[in-house]
């Protein structure tokens, strides 16, 4: 309850204007190093994290104020699919609507460079036409480092990106190679994504060591980036 008592106070304080109290895009990584099982892991995966009890209970609450949702897949530069549109999720019917996209989903053909600095300015310029709201987040998933196109460091430079948060969650490899090899693989992705990707005062970085825990991390950075709006609201 003290999350609906924050959004609350937030409204008094000012923000009583805005069509909805989150818009959160989401954009997956679809590039070469994504093979055909992770791509399932990544679409289901989410469609189970919107789907967990925890995550569904911040959803749902406030559907005078929602959360609206936008979601793409990208890859190089010249590839960002639209898989979800903005939607204000005001109820369990929406949500319910939202992952059966993401479970009938199907993978199209796309360029397999890691364009992050296109993906990151893609995200943004949907938060930019998308609905007025208290806070705008853009998460971006990947398993890579940018490796065509802008960088993503100049790409947060831009403009359009002020006001902002973008959070990222890193994707480990799947390989068999020693864990302590794997950590380390990861905590070089993740330091990447620090510096040179995430922004913002409450932005922050969640990992999956593998594609096989993808929903897990999914559903652990859901919950921290939507209690954010209401942290953000008393600050």
């Amino acid at each position: 309850m003290w999350i609906r008592a924050a959004l609350i106070f937030a409204a008094m304080a000012g923000s009583a204007s805005a069509a909805c109290r989150q818009a959160l895009s989401l954009g997956m990584d679809v590039s070469g190093s994504v093979d055909a099982q992770e791509y399932r892991l990544q679409l289901d995966g989410l469609a189970n994290a919107l789907g967990a009890r925890a995550v569904q209970d911040i959803l749902l609450d406030m559907p005078e104020t929602p959360v609206a949702l936008h979601i793409y897949e990208w890859s190089g530069p010249s590839h960002q699919r639209v898989l979800l549109d903005w939607t204000p999720i005001t109820g369990p019917s929406d949500l319910a609507r939202i992952i059966t996209v993401l479970r009938t989903t199907q993978r199209v053909a796309a360029d397999p460079s890691t364009a992050l600095g296109t993906a990151m300015s893609f995200g943004a310029t949907a938060l930019d036409q998308g609905p007025a709201c208290w806070r705008k987040t853009l998460d971006i998933s990947g398993d890579g480092k940018n490796n065509t196109g802008p960088r993503p460091q100049a790409v947060r430079a831009i403009p359009q990106m002020q006001g902002i948060t973008i959070n990222g969650l890193v994707i480990g490899s799947d390989s068999q190679r020693r864990d302590d090899q794997r950590q380390g693989d990861i905590a070089e992705l993740s330091a990447y994504y620090q510096t040179q990707v995430v922004l913002g005062r409450q932005s922050f970085v969640e990992t999956a060591l593998g594609f096989e825990a993808f929903e897990a991390a999914m559903t652990r950075k859901l919950i921290r980036e939507l209690q954010s709006v209401a942290i953000g609201a008393l600050q």
